[in-house]
């Protein structure tokens, strides 16, 4: 009898499915691969359905620190991820973790799934720094820029932050030069050869957290002609400032000649002012000044209408006769 009880059991199982039988017996099997993580100096509990799970299933979630209970966290949602970073009690960076997942359908619900438990300081992922680069004749300057945190700041959470910065010819990453513990977040990279492309990439490195940042994208920049030595440019803006020095000098001990010069004090000749200052006497500019506009010739000219227009009593324009009279016309 038991036998056939149980052979029973199973060919039911087997029909069903999972799924609906889970249903059936009314237990809900729990979520899988729960896992709590960080990056960014984010919280963010996440986790896979349970197997062959059943449609409509909700999920609740909670989470704990090092020395407080648990707390609510997203309630009811059908994701398969929780953002625990904003929530009403909001996280320390320097604080440990712990979440914890369960089914829920209808009235029933599954037993909790307790996550790993992180440091946020010491676990999170730290996003990539931005990378800019500016060339200066043979030298590349770069340009770092922090990842942003979801709180606080990189420097704020790890105030002894480096970056390893790693740059090589285009071309040429198998050959790549780095430098390791910088400190500030703009570098020249000098010693480069002229008229040749480099990229940099760039990580951030914290003794806090045993793992190196995300590397930033590979960023490019071409060098121009060397730049030329700071002692040719001082001596060039010597020479200059020395000349302009002499300029001002004899223009100050030379300024009586200089005006003399510039503004002669010597009259001109009498007859030469009366020269200058007489009337054009040629003939031509008298001739101009005293000619006469031509007078204007011109014949007169008479309009006669047609005696039909006149008997019909139609004015001229309406007759289609136009006429455009000159001076003199009657």
């Amino acid at each position: 009898m038991s036998a056939s009880i149980s052979a029973f059991i199973l060919t039911f199982s087997t029909l069903c499915g999972f799924r609906d039988c889970a249903a059936v017996s009314g237990v809900l099997s729990p979520p899988t691969n729960v896992r709590l993580t960080s990056y960014n100096m984010d919280l963010v509990l996440r986790w896979d359905p349970p197997d062959q799970p059943a449609s409509g299933l909700l999920y609740t979630t909670e989470y704990i620190a090092s020395i407080m209970n648990y707390k609510e966290g997203c309630v009811n949602i059908s994701t398969l991820e929780c953002d625990l970073t904003n929530l009403k009690n909001p996280i320390s960076e320097y604080g440990r973790y712990r979440g914890r997942v369960r089914v829920q359908l209808g009235t029933e619900s599954s037993a909790w799934v307790e996550s790993n438990e992180i440091a946020l300081d010491r676990d999170t992922i730290i996003g990539s720094p931005s990378v800019s680069l500016f060339s200066n004749g043979a030298t590349i300057e770069v340009s770092i820029k922090d990842p942003v945190f979801r709180i606080s700041t990189l420097l704020g959470v790890y105030n002894l932050a480096t970056y390893n910065i790693t740059y090589w010819k285009h071309g040429q990453k198998k050959k790549a030069i780095s430098i390791s513990d910088i400190k500030q977040n703009r570098v020249v990279l000098s010693n480069l050869d002229p008229w040749t492309k480099y990229c940099v990439q760039v990580q951030v490195n914290s003794k806090m957290n045993p793992n190196h940042s995300v590397p930033s994208a590979a960023v490019c920049e071409s060098t121009t002609i060397e730049e030329e030595a700071p002692w040719l440019a001082a001596v060039v803006t010597f020479v200059a400032m020395a000349m302009a020095v002499a300029v001002v000098v004899v223009a100050v001990v030379y300024r009586k000649r200089i005006s003399h010069f510039l503004c002669p004090k010597d009259a001109l000749p009498q007859h030469f002012k009366e020269y200058l200052l007489a009337p054009p006497n040629s003939s031509m500019y008298l001739d101009m000044r005293n000619s006469h506009p031509p007078k204007e010739i011109f014949d007169p000219v008479s309009i006669i209408a047609d005696s039909s227009t006149l008997e019909e009593g139609l004015p001229l324009e309406a007759a289609g006769t136009s006429c455009s009279k000159q001076p003199g016309t009657t």
